[in-house]
């Protein structure tokens, strides 16, 4: 899966072009997603605070909680916590964010979010109520509204999760996986890819449609414009761009939009 192009476009543009600049498969960059937030972070050349009131700060957790509602009028760096937030970017109370994280500009981290360390949320994303993300990339305009989890997937540009949708990112693990603690990498039979990851969720490509309480396999790949129906398991996979995924009385299909 290195043709992109079947998942996201404008990655010539930064700062997609440093996040997915590895040249692997379309998953690479959550490979360490880490040392690349951090350098996106030292190359920030835009005018930004150092100081965020409203906020309860743990040093030893690199994160922090907020505390009333915060509207930034200007970016954000809190470097002790490896934390970047863009201008014009809301935040709620009860809010967590830990580092390391870049949030883009004009973004929604809403009441009860959970930005759980390594993720980047490009711009107007949404991060809403009792939303789980964790080493992740959300690409700008991507809505994350209710009840959702976001765990080591990538979703691209205009992406609505329905509420209580889920990137499952760890698949069944036999009884001597638990007991001698070790994770077999996830692999894709249908597309014969070996991800060489413990843990993988989802690669969700632009202008995607996953509906309300959808919950996406670990592993699975969905193209360009691809919708999921409401309530469906989505087993892991390739799915091709203009995909609809329905119930199982009706067969997926390609449709023109």
């Amino acid at each position: 899966m290195q043709d992109l192009s079947l998942f996201f476009s404008g990655l010539d543009r930064e700062p997609y072009k440093t996040l997915f600049s590895g040249g692997g498969p379309v998953w690479d960059p959550l490979k360490n997603l880490d040392s690349i937030l951090q350098s996106l972070m030292q190359n920030k050349t835009d005018s930004y605070s150092t100081e965020l009131e409203g906020v309860c700060f743990d040093k030893s957790e690199k994160g922090l909680f907020v505390q009333k509602w915060i509207k930034l009028d200007r970016a954000v760096y809190l470097k002790e916590l490896g934390i970047f937030i863009g201008s014009g970017t809301g935040l709620e109370p009860s809010a967590i964010i830990k580092g390391p994280a870049v949030i883009g500009e004009n973004c929604d981290i809403r009441q009860g979010a959970y930005v759980r360390g390594n993720v980047f949320a490009g711009e107007g994303c949404v991060i809403g109520h009792a939303t789980e993300v964790k080493n992740s990339i959300l690409m700008d305009h991507c809505e994350a509204g209710h009840f959702n989890y976001i765990g080591d997937s990538i979703v691209g540009r205009h992406v609505n999760m329905g509420a209580g949708s889920k990137l499952a990112n760890l698949q069944f693990r036999s009884r001597e996986e638990k007991e001698k603690g070790f994770i077999h990498p996830i692999q894709i039979p249908s597309a014969d890819l070996e991800t060489g990851m413990e843990k993988l969720g989802a690669v969700v490509g632009d202008h995607a449609e996953i509906g309300c309480n959808a919950v996406l396999c670990p592993g699975t790949l969905l193209g360009k414009d691809t919708w999921v129906y409401p309530n469906l398991m989505v087993p892991k996979g390739y799915y091709p761009p203009k995909t609809v995924l329905t119930p199982k009385d009706r067969k997926p299909r390609s449709i023109d939009r």
